[in-house]
């Protein structure tokens, strides 16, 4: 594939020095830890987390932090020339539930406000990350083991969003050779920030319930197995993606998974440690959006390709999870 002489110089230039790197959504469930640890990498000064609400004065200690609006291009573009901007992490998103209540807000952010980040990518040589969602897939795609290439017909706007940054990062990848990376993240269980509106977020909610109250009721069905991962691991996986070598990439979107599970299997490992922990189940709106989705992900393009690994199980993330939540 021919790349202009501008793209060549930027991938000459990045490798001299750290690159700079903004971070929008950076307030989400992903955003914060995501952006601790690319500062550790690259120096504090060096990632720029913005997002559209106010962040607490630990955020703005941390590093550098401007308010960025998605939908503004103008804007958008005035933080890349001002600050230097190589790396554009664009994790602004309304999620799976959210997005079926507010489904004219989730198409503007999730469509035009990756467009104009993938614009600024194409006219300033950036590489650009978004991230897709196993949303992505619907009830047509085969349900255990999906593999990276196969049928998608989602039924959420969250899922169709998705597959159109999938296919529009790809298409400016081929025309015009911009530098675009995506993963599909399955559910994502985190101790450190709250649930983001998305169909998976029992797996985080039944872990407060069981610590506070010793019981949850779960708005899923008992059998209703997902692909999951624990936050440290997603993080550690999403840099180590965004710093592979382009020529290492034999594809631009990846699955990435961890370990899958049902609520009646998480609960099940929950009252190993909390005896008198106890679940009930009442499904609703989400049990829908939850049976259109894969059971497990085939993820071995991305643990050969750049060398994806999961460090925790399901144990270890039960245990940890406990533990952090514990403390708190």
């Amino acid at each position: 594939m021919f790349f202009p002489a501008s793209i060549r110089s930027f991938a000459t230039v990045a490798t001299t020095r750290n690159p700079r790197i903004l971070v929008t959504g950076s307030l989400g469930q992903l955003g914060t830890g995501l952006v601790s640890l690319l500062r550790n990498k690259y120096g504090a000064q060096n990632v720029i987390a913005s997002d559209v609400r106010k962040p607490s004065t630990d955020i703005k200690k941390a590093g550098p932090y401007v308010f960025a609006d998605v939908l503004n291009f103008q804007q958008l573009e005035t933080i890349v020339v001002d600050q230097e901007i190589d790396w554009i992490i664009n994790l602004s998103a309304l999620l799976s539930a959210v997005g079926e209540q507010h489904m004219e807000r989730a198409l503007a952010i999730n469509m035009s406000g990756f467009a104009n980040t993938l614009e600024l990518a194409k006219k300033h040589n950036l590489r650009i990350m978004c991230p897709s969602t196993i949303g992505a897939f619907g009830p047509t795609t085969p349900r255990e083991m999906t593999p990276d290439l196969t049928t998608m017909r989602p039924t959420t706007i969250y899922g169709i969003t998705k597959i159109h940054v999938e296919l529009m990062g790809e298409y400016y990848n081929k025309r015009f050779g911009v530098d675009f990376r995506c993963l599909r993240y399955p559910g994502i269980i985190s101790a450190d920030t709250e649930p983001g509106g998305g169909t998976t977020d029992y797996a985080v909610q039944i872990f407060h319930s069981a610590l506070k109250e010793k019981k949850y009721n779960c708005y899923l069905g008992p059998e209703t197995t997902l692909p999951m991962m624990y936050l440290p691991d997603c993080l550690e996986g999403t840099v180590s993606f965004l710093s592979a070598p382009t020529e290492s990439l034999t594809q631009r979107t990846y699955n990435v998974a961890a370990f899958s599970f049902s609520p009646q299997e998480i609960a099940a490992k929950i009252k190993e440690r909390i005896p008198e922990f106890e679940i009930t189940y009442a499904p609703d709106s989400r049990q829908k959006i939850a049976d259109s989705w894969p059971k497990s992900l085939d993820d071995k393009m991305a643990r050969k390709d750049w060398g994806w690994t999961n460090k925790y199980d399901l144990d270890g993330m039960v245990d940890d999870m406990l533990t952090k939540l514990n403390k708190e």
